[in-house]
């Protein structure tokens, strides 16, 4: 697979991005070819970067294609649900996750097209890019770096970036 200069590149040091080492935290569980819902791992594939969020009492927008996050914003990972794998809104009686969250962990998300948008029951929901807990502390599934590192991202990426995690990586295989 060819990789352009807007591709973020999972590799054993972290993310290459724009000839840069970002140091991130990738799912608990490794990586994944055959990712399922609460598996905890990262789904390994080429995947585009459809959609940004932010909170904008704590930051300033990264980009003109941020939407802001307010605080009905959900995301659904209900697989039963017609929504699954979307952005929702309260009142809504499915599973979900809540976007605006009282830590800083979503401040600023970058969505994936995993599964999406049309998400296979199951196949897991959710992979966005985010900050992350603290150094190396392991997601659900997502990818995390340093809220400084992530806002550079942000700022930096284009609507035809892609995250690319290999299927071939030297830990963490599922």
């Amino acid at each position: 697979m060819m990789h352009c200069a807007d591709d973020l590149v999972l590799t054993p040091q972290g993310i290459r991005f724009r000839n840069r080492l970002f140091p991130c935290s990738i799912g608990r569980r490794g990586l994944s070819r055959n990712k399922h819902e609460g598996d905890g791992a990262t789904p390994t594939g080429c995947h585009h970067i459809v959609g940004m969020f932010y909170r904008p009492d704590r930051i300033a927008p990264p980009t003109d294609w941020a939407a802001p996050i307010g605080p009905t914003d959900l995301w659904s990972d209900d697989q039963n649900d017609q929504y699954y794998n979307t952005h929702v809104r309260t009142p809504y009686p499915h599973s979900h996750e809540r976007l605006r969250r009282a830590d800083p962990l979503y401040d600023l998300v970058l969505v994936t097209d995993w599964n999406w948008p049309i998400a296979k029951k199951g196949a897991g929901s959710a992979i966005f890019i985010h900050q992350w807990r603290r150094p190396h502390y392991p997601t659900e599934g997502c990818i995390a770096f340093s809220r400084g590192d992530l806002m550079h991202i942000a700022r930096s990426i284009s609507q035809r970036s892609r995250l690319i995690i290999p299927a071939h990586m030297p830990f963490g295989q599922k």
